[in-house]
């Protein structure tokens, strides 16, 4: 519901009197969320194989201490046919159907978020794999027939999901497709070039398959496209764009170190040329991880060892390494990160790779999978500064800073000849929806200007202030 009230008011200023109508908008309306994210695709195989996790010594259910320590959203991947599992520990396939109705069941059942990953092959697709799965193998080269398949896949997998209540708020159309997606084995095996009018077709189906879930549900529904590397986001979402994958809710990118080289400066430049290059999209980091050791549980090789500078590895430190991205992430206007595999503990199982886990370095819990103390899962309770930003409108010391308080947002000036007249202020969602919309002739007092913040639901919102003849000054903020 939403109401308007309308207010006339007699300004007297300077040789004329003005009125103005202001139309205050009170809106109820739901924030987009800072999503919290963790993978958690691995977790029912690792239970299976005997994983008991623990927190403070005492046995928990896994996904209640991923809730308990701020955790809103599971992403969970899905491949299409992962026969490959059959010769495998007990036979047991994972990330196929069932496996994923399961995990989101799971995290439904405690109020989080889904976010379901096609990976659209039998097995793992990423910078270097996305060959298309066996079922589709003898269509590969016939577009109008591999596009049908692949709305058909999408559009029967999320309706039979919506059928058990278990839509996901949000997808993603491949996983790091930094190559295109659904390739032949031999077209995969020769390299880098990417087919953008198939592609992008491939794209568009997909994608046209969630709208149409969307519009026969009733529901909505995120999508994400997803590539690895911040530092490749600009020419791949170039591509994306110019060649007609508009539709899309999301930009989507993995960051590991390790792999990707960039320090917090480049993620945060990258996330801000994003979001000004391509307005009303959400950038998210979709994968992420940092090792809280160098040691092993298991003869798997560990993935990752390479020391981010001035985090040496330590629970600690691992906290505070995604702390620190973290912020970096709300400074420049993200909408959320996503730690890849907290629980991919060391079991007797095997796993594609071998015998154990290639990631217990990088999960939240010790060798005995008790929840570490004071390590990485304790990102996502953190208590960061959604207001962090100070847009300067003129250099020196004539500028206008911004800052919030529980109730009211603070404009301070450190100039009384500046900003004497109208300024228009207005609120977004971070999925860019302009939601209150209210001009204002501030009246100042020592210099400070209080502007009460409208009845909004919890969540992060983007505040702008114009001031007469200005540029646009914008401010993260979170209502809770």
């Amino acid at each position: 519901m939403i109401l308007l009230t309308i207010q006339f008011l007699k300004l007297a200023l300077p040789a004329k009197l003005i009125l103005v109508v202001l139309v205050t908008i009170s809106v109820n309306l739901p924030a987009q969320p800072f999503y919290f994210g963790a993978d958690l695709s691995y977790v029912n195989e690792m239970e299976d194989c005997g994983a008991d996790f623990k927190e403070n010594g005492e046995s928990k259910d896994s996904y209640s201490i991923f809730k308990d320590q701020g955790c809103n959203l599971v992403r969970v991947r899905l491949w299409h046919t992962p026969s490959w599992y059959d010769a495998l520990n007990q036979g047991n396939r994972y990330s196929d159907f069932a496996d994923v109705a399961n995990s989101i069941s799971r995290a439904k059942s405690l109020g989080l978020h889904a976010l379901l990953d096609f990976h659209l092959s039998d097995t793992w697709a990423d910078p270097s794999h996305q060959v298309v799965p066996a079922a589709w193998a003898s269509v590969v080269n016939n577009l109008p027939v591999l596009q049908d398949s692949l709305y058909q896949y999408i559009y029967n997998t999320l309706t039979r999901l919506s059928a058990s209540g278990l839509l996901p708020e949000l997808v993603q159309i491949g996983n790091e497709t930094n190559k295109g997606i659904l390739l032949s084995q031999q077209v995969n095996d020769q390299g880098w070039t990417v087919n953008w009018p198939r592609n992008a077709a491939l794209f568009n189906s997909a994608i046209e398959a969630v709208r149409d879930v969307e519009s026969e549900t009733g529901s909505t529904i995120k999508v994400a496209l997803h590539i690895a590397d911040p530092s490749d986001l600009d020419w791949w979402m170039e591509q994306f764009w110019t060649n007609g994958v508009q539709d899309f809710d999301i930009i989507g990118v993995s960051y590991y170190h390790q792999y990707h080289d960039e320090l917090f400066p480049d993620v945060g430049d990258a996330i801000s040329d994003m979001k000004a290059t391509y307005p009303g999209k959400a950038v998210m980091i979709l994968e992420t991880g940092y090792p809280w050791t160098t040691g092993f549980d298991d003869a798997a090789n560990n993935l990752l060892h390479t020391v981010y500078p001035g985090y040496p590895f330590s629970p600690a430190n691992q906290k505070e390494w995604m702390v620190d991205l973290t912020q970096v992430v709300i400074d420049h206007g993200g909408s959320g990160v996503v730690y890849w595999e907290p629980a991919w503990v060391s079991t007797g199982c095997f796993t594609k790779f071998g015998h154990g886990s290639n990631w217990e370095n990088c999960t939240f819990f010790d060798f005995e999978t008790n929840l570490l103390n004071n390590g990485g899962a304790g990102w996502m309770s953190h208590a960061y500064d959604f207001t962090s930003a100070t847009n300067e409108i003129l250099p020196g010391n004539n500028s206008l800073q911004i800052a919030q308080t529980d109730h009211e947002i603070i404009l301070r000036r450190d100039n009384e000849l500046l900003f004497n007249q109208q300024m228009d202020i207005e609120f977004h969602t971070l999925d860019g929806k302009s939601i209150f919309r209210k001009t204002h002739y501030p009246e100042w007092e020592n210099n400070t200007f209080p502007i009460s913040i409208p009845n909004f639901s919890s969540g992060c919102f983007l505040f702008t202030c114009t001031p007469l003849g200005q540029s646009p000054i914008n401010r993260l903020f979170f209502q809770k």
